[in-house]
């Protein structure tokens, strides 16, 4: 019965999860060579990924108040805020990565901008977790949540492999600038268009 939810969990998350190391690989590329890099992005993903579970959690309790359904969709702001804000930065040149010196120390990853896309990629998640959490009772979603989280540091590493990797390094040293505020600008849009936001 444990080994069934444990799987069951993995799989869950696993489902729900996999398009964040596509995100989580342009975080690392974009901090590559900073000190700290892969720290700042763990922590994000964690409070992130806490803030998706605690939502979860209050709405499975009976708090939908708190979290009405309607609101998940505006979430998508704030990846498109980043986004937007990369890309002006991108096209006043604050973004520029002609020097070679940018190149080698990349950029600085902030914990806050790693935790905000992630729980605003997660608002989906919610959706999925709460028939789950309330189908298995408390000892499952405990048990659920802390797979999840065990989880949460196998993806970040996952993602660091991956963005790591000779070619993939290579490519995203040479597009990260503008594959990272593309990525959140149409993962703020695809959640919100999808959501329904705005009357979308």
């Amino acid at each position: 019965m444990i080994l069934s939810s444990v799987l069951q969990a993995i799989g869950l998350f696993i489902a729900t999860n996999i398009d964040d190391i596509i995100v989580l690989s342009l975080f690392f590329a974009r901090g590559a060579g900073q000190r700290g890099t892969t720290a700042r992005i763990l922590a994000g993903q964690y409070l992130g990924f806490a803030a998706i579970l605690g939502a979860a959690v209050l709405v499975t309790v009976g708090a939908g108040a708190f979290l009405p359904p309607e609101a998940i969709p505006y979430f998508g702001l704030i990846p498109l805020g980043l986004g937007l804000w990369a890309a002006w930065q991108l096209w006043r040149g604050d973004d520029d990565d002609d020097d070679d010196e940018a190149k080698v120390e990349g950029k600085n990853v902030a914990v806050w901008t790693v935790a905000g896309v992630t729980f605003a990629n997660g608002g989906d998640n919610i959706g999925v977790y709460v028939p789950v959490f309330l189908s298995v009772g408390t000892a499952g979603v405990v048990a659920y949540c802390i797979v999840f989280l065990a989880l949460v540091a196998v993806l970040v590493g996952v993602a660091k492999f991956v963005a790591t990797r000779r070619p993939i390094a290579e490519a995203l040293e040479r597009w990260e600038h503008i594959l990272f505020p593309i990525v959140l600008i149409g993962l703020g849009l695809l959640i919100l268009i999808s959501g329904g936001a705005f009357g979308l």
